[in-house]
Order: C-alpha cells, then sequence, then structure tokens
C-alpha cells in the first residue's frame, strides 16, 4: 500500500508512514486544538516536500484570515501559491445544498481537478452539512464527497467540529463510520494531545499522545503517552 506522509513531526511513525493513498481521514476536535494547523501543515508538506498539488477548502474562515494565521509558522507559502501548488478557496453552500448535494460535491471536486490536486482538506465536514436537515441526507453527502475525490487520487482530511469532549468522536454520529481514518485532537488547557482512533489498512498506534504547537507547526510526541483515563470528559 502507498503511503502519503503527513510531513507533521512524530505523527508518520505512528501510522506506518503516513496516510494510505486516496484515503480519507477525519480531524475532530473542539476550539484550540490545532485542526486547520495539522491540515494545513499536511498541505504544505505535500506541496513543499513531496511536489504534491494541495487545495484547502474553507467553508467558514476567509482564504486571507488562514494565510494570516498561520504567518508565526516557518513556512514559505507564498511560492507554493503562485506555483499553483497550494491553494485556499472559500465555500460557500448554496441554500439548495438539501436538494442538490450532486452538485455541491461536484463544485468541490472540480477545485481539485483544475490543478490536478493530490491532498485536499475541506475545512469543516461540518458546515458542508449544516444546511441538510436530515441524517440519512447527511450521510449521502460525506458518501458522495468522499467517493467522488477518491475516484481523482485525493488523499483528503475532513475536519469535524466537537463539543471538545473525548467521547464525542463527531458531530453527527455518522462521519467516523464513511471515513477510513479518525485522528482525534483534544485540548484540556493548558495540554493538547492526539489519539489516532482508526486508520484502515494500518498498523496505527493507539496510544495518546502529547501534542504541542510551536513556530515550526505541530509537534506529535510519539515517544510520550497520557494515560486516556486522565483526560477528563
Amino acid at each position: 500500500m502507498k503511503r502519503i506522509p503527513t510531513g507533521i513531526a512524530g505523527l508518520d511513525e505512528l501510522i506506518e508512514g503516513g496516510f494510505p493513498e486516496t484515503s480519507s481521514i477525519l480531524v475532530s476536535g473542539g476550539a484550540g486544538t490545532g485542526k486547520s494547523i495539522f491540515c494545513l501543515e499536511y498541505l504544505y508538506n505535500g506541496a513543499k516536500i513531496h511536489d504534491e498539488p494541495g487545495v484547502y477548502i474553507t467553508m467558514e474562515e476567509g482564504p486571507h484570515n488562514l494565510w494570516w494565521n498561520m504567518q508565526r509558522f516557518h513556512w514559505d507559502l507564498l511560492p507554493l501559491e503562485k506555483a499553483n501548488k497550494l491553494k485556499i478557496y472559500k465555500f460557500e453552500p448554496s441554500l439548495d445544498m438539501k436538494n442538490d448535494v450532486e452538485n455541491q460535491v461536484r463544485r468541490i471536486v472540480d477545485k481539485a481537478k483544475a490543478m490536478n490536486a493530490k491532498r485536499m482538506v475541506i475545512d469543516s465536514i461540518t458546515a458542508f452539512s449544516f444546511w441538510i436537515d436530515d441524517l440519512s441526507k447527511i450521510r449521502y453527502a460525506i458518501y458522495i464527497l468522499v467517493e467522488e475525490l477518491r475516484k481523482i487520487d485525493c488523499t483528503t482530511i475532513l475536519t469535524c467540529e466537537t463539543d471538545g469532549r473525548k467521547s464525542q468522536v463527531s458531530r453527527f454520529g455518522v462521519e467516523e463510520f464513511l471515513v477510513d481514518g479518525v485522528v482525534q485532537l483534544l485540548y484540556i488547557p493548558p495540554h493538547r494531545s492526539m489519539f489516532i482512533r482508526k486508520m484502515r489498512g494500518t498498523n496505527h498506534d493507539k496510544r495518546v499522545h502529547p501534542v504541542e504547537i510551536n513556530d515550526n507547526g505541530l509537534q506529535i510526541n510519539s515517544k510520550e503517552e497520557i494515560l486516556w483515563e486522565a483526560l477528563k470528559d
């Protein structure tokens, strides 16, 4: 199985070298856990180190804010954007989302096709599904999105907003069953941590590890362990 290295310090050694190619990975967590940093670092490393174009679809925060928020890190983003290796797009779901899921998915997939993207981030799947008021339609929308991106050989991260409790894996309770992998990011002040709950086709690490955000981005301490019982719910 071909692996797509994330380049995130400490992560790849926990998942046999990277995400399985064309897989879909749910990155879930509450506010302040580092989801956006995790995702943009994944795209940045892909473009910078592996020459793999990446697309970041943001449903809420504008591209300008995302670029600005990443200024503290030692990432040379501008040349990659100019070389069409890394793009951030603001996606506005239309009000007919609930009745036209396929068209909404096509709009996203077209962005990836336009630059032959090999990596994609959708931030967040929670916002993508917000306009849909039926759980079965939410499940269908996520399924269609994941499958269409797989067809064009994209390895995709979908973020999911939770209330921050360790027992809440997703917002709607279905997302984790539709993806190939689930990475939970947790923040119990002042400590951040990460738990790989699921990774198909991978003998992944089963422990909770400390996470630090520094000037280089997000770093996972793969040598240290936090007991699950020590995390408040």
